[in-house]
């Protein structure tokens, strides 16, 4: 079967599967409102910096733990799509080391680190076990975490990101080895900066960022096979990763579905810089992904 037709095929029988469950998904006549005030918020102090969390919903159970992408801040990433998983779970988002209200340290931003800080941060709020969700670069940092403490992730959803250079196409590598902080979209500046009002501080954070994607290294197969915990790979199938790279993926982890919806990096989200406005994408992407959260 070819990979274009694998994953149509793929991506109908899970959208099939999510209209027939128990509780039918049905879109809203009114989008639920962009925000929610968390229930908890604050600095903790984690590993040398001081990270800004939020907790949202009061329900009981496994919370979810949101996972930026890179120079982003909760805002940009989940904005939209974060309230309507808090009407069903509890909800736990991050700044990561050096974004929005996040302290930074002596160090350059890795995808390692910044996993050692999620569970830190985990430990600290007393979590035993959690759902990770993470975009683009906080997939990867979910990914670490999955691959160093299984005991600690139940389900794992990688949204619009890679394991190997080769997983994205080549003018994404073109744009950033030549990516300057001018040229970084003024949507994200607005943004750090609305929470953190420190020129110098998003210069700092535009570096380490395209620092640590320059310098992006392939995770081996065998890594990404120990991943046994059950796993939603999501994308867009206009994404910056590639289609191909996403089916690799999910034949490499046993316990992995693919999802794939339309639309740019970003766009299923309703991400803040990239949505151009889809107000009902959201409230479909959260819909399939509790249906694979909930599901045995």
């Amino acid at each position: 079967m070819k990979v274009y037709n694998l994953i149509h095929y793929v991506f109908i029988l899970f959208f099939l599967a999510a209209c027939s469950a128990s509780r039918p998904f049905q879109l809203r006549e009114t989008p639920p409102k962009i925000g929610s005030e968390p229930i908890e918020k604050g600095l903790a102090p984690i590993r040398g910096i001081q990270m800004y969390y939020e907790i949202h919903g009061e329900k009981d159970g496994i919370p979810l733990v949101l996972l930026n992408g890179g120079g982003s801040t909760i805002e940009v990433t989940y904005s939209r799509i974060l309230p309507i998983f808090a009407q069903n779970r509890k909800v736990i988002a991050l700044d990561e080391q050096g974004h929005g209200r996040t302290t930074d340290r002596n160090a350059p931003v890795s995808f390692d680190t910044s996993a050692e800080d999620v569970v830190a941060l985990l430990k600290f709020l007393k979590v035993e076990q959690a759902d990770i969700f993470g975009f683009s670069n906080g997939a990867s940092v979910a990914l670490q975490i999955a691959i160093k403490y299984p005991k600690l992730v139940r389900k794992l959803v990688f949204a619009s990101s890679i394991t190997k250079r080769n997983g994205a196409y080549p003018m994404f590598w073109n744009f950033m080895k030549n990516a300057t902080f001018e040229n970084m979209p003024q949507a994200l500046k607005d943004a750090f900066l609305k929470v953190n009002p420190d020129p110098q501080k998003l210069y700092t954070m535009y570096e380490k960022d395209a620092v640590r994607m320059r310098n992006f290294k392939d995770l081996s197969d065998k890594e990404i096979r120990t991943v046994g915990i059950p796993t939603l790979i999501l994308l867009g199938d206009r994404d910056v990763p590639k289609l191909e790279h996403a089916v690799e993926m999910v034949r490499m982890i046993p316990k992995a579905r693919l999802l794939v919806l339309p639309g740019g990096h970003g766009d299923y989200l309703g991400e803040a810089i990239m949505s151009q406005g889809k107000d009902r994408y959201p409230e479909l992407t959260s819909a399939l992904i509790q249906d694979f959260l909930d599901s045995p």
